[in-house]
Formats: structure tokens, C-alpha cells, sequence
């Protein structure tokens, strides 16, 4: 689940045998979740908030937040929003609960300012659920195109991540579609065997390099004579 990184290159793997479709498990209609594991402005979290509130006025719905709220910063937020009957927290569950948590909602929301990669975003998606993810930093690189393995929008524009939640929600064709290419993209790019492959490469690119080639020859004529 968690990033490892050999040499200069950074690479992430997700469980995809953990984190996987449950079909078992039936979606709750109009349900998002979320993860907020550090409430800080860079997350977006205040933008996702005041999207659920834009949503409210017109069906239910409800935000699963994987995270704690932090006094002053969101939980005062969802005060003033009205928002405290449709959001709840989970904290310190397992890896399996949190599958079942994806399982049981109908999208997950990235709703960052900034990403430099967002394992969130790829253990969602492994899991088959839609995602809905902003622009911010590398989440395009990481998630795809919108309408293929992601429903894309700018960060920090409430209104546009309102448009794209909702947009979700009225398409369960769409939901299905990009939920499958999702898991389909982690597979080919994250999964800890595609990243043990990278890993072997990029140590066969650096054995090969000339004088990692010379050092080596000069250690086998040593050996030899």
C-alpha cells in the first residue's frame, strides 16, 4: 500500500489483490467518499464541503470521510454549512474495511489543490469505484482522462467539482465504465508487480551504465588473475 522509492525514481504500488471490486457488496445510492488523512487546505477538502452543501439543495446525499476532523478548519466548516447529518469520519480501520467503505459508495472524491502522486486516488480506483478527481499537480498523470478512468475538474472551484459530482451520480453507465477502466489503469501502472518490474529495470539501467560496466570488469579481471 505504501510508496517505496529505489535511487532518484519514486515508485508507488497499490495491493490490487486487497484493494479490488467487492460485487458482493451493494452501492448506496448518492454516497461519496473521501480521504482526509492530513485536514490541510492543500487536500481541498473545504471545496468538496461546500460541493456536498450545492448538491443538498437539489437530492440527498451523503460524504464518508476516511480522516479525522480538525477543530477550526473543517469541522467548523461543516457547522456553518449544515452539513454535520450527511458527513461522517472513519478512522483507524483496517485496509479491508476501508475496500468496503469504496465498495459501498457510489463515487470517491479527490478534491486536492495539489498532488505530487495521491495513493488515494490509485487505492480508489483499484478498487472499480468512479472517481472524481481535480487537475491539481500530477493527478492527471496519475488518474487519466476525464471520461475514460476519471471525471475530471479544476482544483479549488467548488462549483466545478459540484458539476462533475453530480455528473456521476445521474450516469450509472458512465459510474461503471470509467470504474472499470480505473481499476484496469491501477493494474497496468501500480500494481506491486508492474513496480517490481520498474524496480529491476531501472537497477539493470544503472548496472549498465559505463563505469558501473568498467567497475565490474576490473572486479572480474581482479578475480580471475
Amino acid at each position: 500500500m505504501t510508496g517505496v522509492q529505489t535511487c532518484a525514481l519514486p515508485i508507488f504500488g497499490v495491493a490490487t489483490a486487497l484493494f479490488k471490486p467487492l460485487p458482493d457488496v451493494q452501492r448506496k445510492p448518492h454516497h461519496l467518499i473521501t480521504t482526509a488523512s492530513a485536514d490541510v487546505a492543500l487536500k481541498g477538502l473545504a471545496y468538496l464541503l461546500e460541493a456536498v452543501a450545492k448538491l443538498r439543495t437539489e437530492r440527498d446525499v451523503h460524504l464518508t470521510i476516511i480522516g479525522k476532523p480538525r477543530a477550526g478548519a473543517s469541522a467548523d466548516l461543516i457547522e456553518s454549512l449544515g452539513l454535520r447529518d450527511c458527513i461522517s469520519y472513519v478512522s483507524g480501520v483496517s485496509d479491508e474495511r476501508i475496500v468496503e467503505l469504496y465498495a459501498e459508495s457510489t463515487l470517491a472524491v479527490v478534491p486536492s489543490l495539489y498532488e505530487g502522486f495521491s495513493l488515494p486516488s490509485v487505492e480508489a480506483m483499484a478498487t472499480g469505484i468512479c472517481l472524481v478527481a481535480t487537475t491539481g499537480g500530477a493527478l492527471p498523470e496519475v488518474t487519466g482522462r476525464d471520461g475514460d478512468t476519471v471525471l475530471s475538474c479544476p482544483p479549488g472551484d467548488a462549483g466545478a467539482l459540484a458539476a462533475a459530482i453530480r455528473r456521476g451520480l445521474d450516469d450509472e453507465q458512465l459510474r461503471a465504465k470509467v470504474g472499470a477502466a480505473g481499476r484496469q489503469r491501477v493494474v497496468e501502472r501500480w500494481s506491486w508487480r508492474y513496480c517490481a518490474s520498474l524496480t529491476v529495470d531501472q537497477y539493470r539501467e544503472v548496472l549498465a551504465m559505463p563505469h558501473n560496466v568498467e567497475k565490474l570488469r576490473r572486479r572480474i579481471a581482479k578475480g580471475n588473475a
